[in-house]
This record gives C-alpha cells, sequence and structure tokens, in this order.
C-alpha cells in the first residue's frame, strides 16, 4: 500500500500493511518553515509532560515547533501557534491541515510521516518537537529526543495513533504553555457533544459499524480507533461482531476483512469511507449493498473528502467539523 493511503487509513488504521494504515504518509517538501511559531506560545513553563516513554519537560518557551504526529499541526494552529514543519498524514496537500484548522501565515515545511528524514526535521532547528498520536516507535522517539525535546504519545495506550482528542490536546497544549486554552477547547467539544446527542436521541444505543475501502481492500475500525471513539461518544456502541475482530488488529485501531467479511459491518448502522477509490465501488459492492443495513437505507457513505477527513482527523477543531458534518447524515439514514 503506498504512503497517501495509509495515511488516510490510519485516518484509518494499522493492519497488515494497512494497519499501520491511515496513518501512513510519505510527506515532501513544501514551504519556507520561516512561521514565528512561539511568538504565541503562553508562558507556564517549565512545563513537564508524561509520556509513554517517561515524562518530558520543557524548560522555557519554544520558539520553533515541528509537529510531527497525527494532527498536532491542527492542534497547535488552533491554539494560535504555528509550527515551522510539519507532517501531512491525510494528505491534504498545501499547508497539510484540514479547512477546519486556522490558517498558516508563513507555510511550514511538510515533512514525512512514517517515513521520515530526520536531517530535515533538525536542518528545521526545533526546540520542541509534537508527535503525540504517532505510532509509538522508540527508536522514532530517541532519534527525535536527539534533535529536541519531543512530546510522544501519552502512557497506556493499546494501539498505535490511539491518542484521543482529549490527550492531544491536552499534552499539546501543556508543551505550548497554553493549558488554560487547552482545557477550554476541551470543554467546547465536549458540550458540541452534548448538544449534538441531545438533537438526536436515535442514536442512543444504536450499534454502528466503521470500516474503508482502498484499492479493492475492506477495513473496519476497532475500539480504540478515533471514528470509533466519536460514534461511542454520540451515544452509539460498537457492534460485537466488530470488537470480536479486535485480537486480530494486534495492537492497531483497524482491521482488514475479506470480501466476503464485508457483511460484518452491516449494524444499525452503517458508516464507510473510500480512500483514493471511487465511492460507486462501495455502493455497488455485491455483499455490502445486500446486507440488512444497506436495504433498511441505514448505509452513510462518506464520499466527500472534507466530511470523511474531518471523521478521521481525530483533533478538536477537525472533530467538531465532523459533527457538523457527519452527524446530519447518521440521523437522516436512521429516519429511513
Amino acid at each position: 500500500m503506498s504512503p497517501g493511503p495509509l495515511r488516510r487509513l490510519v485516518l484509518a488504521a494499522t493492519a497488515a500493511a494497512l494497519l499501520v494504515l491511515a496513518a501512513c504518509g510519505g510527506g515532501g517538501d513544501g514551504g519556507s518553515g520561516g512561521a514565528p511559531a512561539g511568538s504565541a506560545v503562553g508562558d507556564r513553563y517549565p512545563a513537564t509532560i508524561d509520556t509513554q516513554f517517561g515524562p518530558v519537560t520543557i524548560p522555557e518557551p519554544p520558539q520553533r515547533i515541528v509537529a510531527l504526529g497525527w494532527s498536532d499541526a491542527e492542534t497547535a494552529l488552533v491554539l494560535g501557534v504555528q509550527p515551522v514543519g510539519a507532517s501531512d498524514w491525510l494528505g491534504f496537500g498545501g499547508t497539510g491541515v484540514g479547512p477546519w484548522s486556522p490558517p498558516y501565515g508563513t507555510p511550514p515545511t511538510i515533512l514525512g510521516t512514517t517515513q521520515l528524514d530526520y536531517e530535515a526535521v533538525a536542518a528545521l532547528r526545533p526546540d520542541l518537537i509534537l508527535d503525540t498520536r504517532s505510532s509509538g516507535d522508540r527508536q522514532r522517539y530517541d532519534t527525535l529526543s536527539r534533535i529536541a525535546p519531543t512530546v510522544g504519545p501519552p502512557p497506556g495506550l493499546a494501539a498505535a495513533y490511539g491518542t484521543t482528542w482529549r490527550q492531544q490536546m491536552d499534552m499539546v497544549s501543556r508543551a505550548l504553555g497554553k493549558p488554560d486554552v487547552g482545557a477550554q477547547q476541551i470543554a467546547g467539544l465536549e458540550e458540541k457533544f452534548r448538544a449534538t446527542t441531545a438533537a438526536n436521541p436515535s442514536f442512543a444505543g444504536k450499534a454502528a459499524g466503521v470500516g474503508a475501502f482502498y484499492g479493492g481492500q475492506w477495513g473496519a475500525y476497532v475500539p480504540g480507533d478515533a471514528r470509533v471513539d466519536v460514534m461511542d461518544e454520540l451515544g452509539f456502541r460498537t457492534p460485537p461482531q466488530i470488537e470480536a475482530l479486535a485480537p486480530q488488529a494486534a495492537g492497531s485501531f483497524y482491521v482488514s476483512l475479506s470480501g466476503e467479511q464485508v457483511g460484518l459491518l452491516s449494524s444499525d448502522l452503517t458508516v464507510v469511507f473510500p480512500i483514493n477509490a471511487s465511492a460507486d465501488a462501495i455502493r455497488t459492492d455485491p455483499v455490502l449493498s445486500r446486507t440488512p443495513a444497506a436495504a433498511a437505507g441505514h448505509l452513510v457513505v462518506l464520499d466527500d473528502t472534507t466530511t470523511s477527513n474531518a471523521f478521521s482527523s481525530g483533533s478538536v477543531p477537525g472533530t467538531a467539523a465532523a459533527l457538523d458534518r457527519a452527524a446530519p447524515l447518521f440521523a437522516q439514514a436512521l429516519q429511513r
């Protein structure tokens, strides 16, 4: 699987090649990387953040931040800080962030994702590296830490790329000296979830299967994935047949399905999206199109890239956009 799709499917997930999935991105060169990121950081220093590799202390306000983890850049941007370098996990192009993110003043240097050029990172002379939603690979962390203080994933994750939007916002905001602003961001999204669930009581207790389709290969997202977390917080529950697949994910958030297993995604609500593929291939799939969910009109195909990317972002601003764009589609399907 090529780097771009992997990126998205960790959007998606890490499954055999697809299992590192959605998280795998190539990256390239772009932008000058000259944004004065540190100009907007807070003043709560020194700051110590617990990570899966132990506590990391940032002694003073950083001036040049590099954001390498999934959605770390847009999390920094919504806090008013512009990284000088960033990874484009979802293949947005341009400055590497979704349309829900505040814009850069000066474009960052776009770096790799799973295939990271450490010399390119070092050349940006960072004094802080954000890698909060990443693979958790020890060698990657150790190499980055030799360049600058690196905030890796939080302790206790069951799956690679499993950092939640709450954890990411909390860690990034404290690393940037703005824990109070981060807490406000978290509270704002929690309130948006409450308002969305209150407006959609039909979501409560319904089973929702979430999957993706890439290059003829199907996959299901399992508990621990950002998309499944969104559905859980909306009041849905993971179908038991999908929960039973979780052990196959082997520390990832995604498991591959054979063509004959696609029917396992059928639930009270089934949500799927294409990755570098046509949505028509989903709608005409000989197995999925004949499932009870499809027959009842409870199949939602996120064929708009902005919506599927927001749903997959796992960040505070991206998840807020997903609630605006995807939740109405879920409600319409359940009304059929």
